[in-house]
């Protein structure tokens, strides 16, 4: 497949990064002769020097015979005038657009990416996208990750295991005899670090954070296994007032109305104008790093403080500030990647990253035939996929110890009926399953080869 993906900053240059290792023919485009540079000396990928909209730039790129284009620049009117270009003079099929600005997005203007206007097949809207992570997390107290899967019957959960997990030191096989009732499959572990596909014996050790995917019936029974029994936090606390802590209280006011919230936001401006926007979200302004402020807010009071302003420190400080005036939960938003590796050693609960959330959005997009959904776990560990097996498939019709999955693939749950069913060596998939699998980063390529005429994964 040839894809050009306009703009090299961190959400370009990891949806090239997917997509060359996939051995897609990528093309990036982006005015930074840096950024280019950087995209053709680290990935197998073209880099075009240039303004992503103007048609010689993207002619150059190859547009011509492409079969997608991705526009992530950093302005949403490039993003979308590259792909009204690329309809227009070059036929390409599929279109996908970052769009932050939300005048845009208002539903009153929904049909001015129709094909007869601006004809974008696809809007991703970050902010909203994040806004959702977050309210995901704040469902599963304990969790640093929560996603939910195959319309909700089954979950993947992230947790971090810590010296008073009940689980630890415990070989994976155990787990069945352990919980006979639980329908749970662990399918990643993170330890220093270094990602982990684990076999059956392999154990859980203190520091290791787990990714495991859980019948949503069973998430109580589960997290309780881990040593989590928190309750859902009733007292919120969000730091900013922009875009994603806006859709984060609209979000709670709407499906979570026993939740009290405020916002504390340090424009003046912006904070009377969302206090007109929301009902019952109490709006404080001022600086989230002032004690004073903290104070004013109840911190100590507070079971959750999600940190989203614009500023990366700000979020870390202020996260760190709460947690040491008695709140019990942070959740923090961080842009830099290279900040990821420490927060847990600081004791920030939740680490949200607009860059993952927005390439896994793409990703789903991208993805052809029978996929459902595309998660990319965190940067360098692999993609959680849920696809519908087909009956042309291998992995139809026969004991699943009989089927030759390549080492660092992994599944989680198949789901028939609306039950979920733990992958067993003797589990047969049915056509028609929705199955639930994750992939290493390294094999991802051996699973499209393995899937793509049976499951057409890709």
């Amino acid at each position: 497949m040839k894809v050009i993906v306009c703009g090299a900053g961190q959400v370009g240059f990891s949806i090239a990064r997917h997509l060359a290792l996939e051995s897609n023919d990528v093309t990036v485009i982006d005015q930074n002769p840096e950024l280019v540079r950087r995209v053709s000396d680290t990935l197998d990928a073209n880099g075009v020097v240039g303004h992503a909209s103007n048609p010689d730039i993207l002619e150059q790129a190859g547009i011509g015979n492409a079969d997608m284009i991705i526009a992530v620049t950093y302005a949403d009117e490039v993003n979308m005038v590259a792909c009204q270009v690329a309809h227009s003079l070059f036929d390409v099929p599929t279109k996908i657009a970052r769009v932050r600005q939300q005048s845009y997005l208002q539903p009153i203007y929904a049909n001015l990416f129709s094909r007869d206007h601006l004809p974008i097949d696809v809007i991703i809207s970050p902010e909203i996208e994040v806004a959702r992570a977050v309210t995901r997390r704040l469902q599963v107290p304990g969790a640093f990750e929560m996603i939910p899967l195959v319309d909700d019957k089954v979950k993947l959960i992230g947790v971090r295991c810590d010296e008073t997990c009940p689980l630890v030191n415990t070989p994976l096989r155990q787990l069945t005899q352990l919980f006979p009732e639980l329908n749970i499959v662990i399918v990643g572990l993170m330890r220093d670090g270094t990602p982990i596909v684990p076999t059956a014996d392999d154990q859980m050790l203190p520091g290791d954070e787990v990714y495991f995917v859980v019948d949503s019936e069973q998430v109580s029974r589960a997290m309780a296994a881990f040593g989590h029994e928190e309750d859902e936090a009733r007292r919120l606390v969000i730091f900013g007032g922009g875009n994603i802590g806006l859709f984060l209280a609209q979000e709670i006011e709407r499906n979570h109305d026993w939740v009290k919230a405020k916002i504390v936001e340090s424009d003046k401006q912006r904070a009377e104008l969302i206090s007109g926007m929301l009902e019952r979200t109490m709006i404080i302004n001022g600086d989230v790093l002032d004690p004073e402020i903290l104070e004013e807010a109840n911190i100590p009071m507070t079971e959750a403080v999600v940190a989203v302003t614009n500023d990366d420190e700000t979020n870390i400080l202020a996260s760190l500030l709460a947690k040491q005036s008695g709140c019990e939960r942070a959740i923090t938003l961080i842009n830099t990647a290279n900040y990821e590796p420490l927060i847990s050693s600081l004791g920030i609960d939740v680490v949200v990253s607009p860059r993952n959330i927005t390439v896994s959005t793409i990703l789903q997009y991208v993805r052809r035939g029978r996929i459902h959904s595309v998660h990319t776990l965190r940067e360098g560990f692999g993609e959680l996929i849920e696809a519908e097996a087909l009956e042309t498939s291998d992995l139809v019709g026969k004991p699943l110890k009989e089927v030759k999955l390549p080492p660092g693939v992994m599944l989680g749950a198949i789901v028939r009926d609306g039950k979920m069913i733990c992958p067993r060596g003797s589990t047969v998939v049915q056509a028609k399953d929705r199955v639930v699998l994750f992939a290493s980063e390294d094999v991802i390529r051996q699973v499209e080869k393995i899937f793509s005429v049976q499951l057409e994964y890709f």
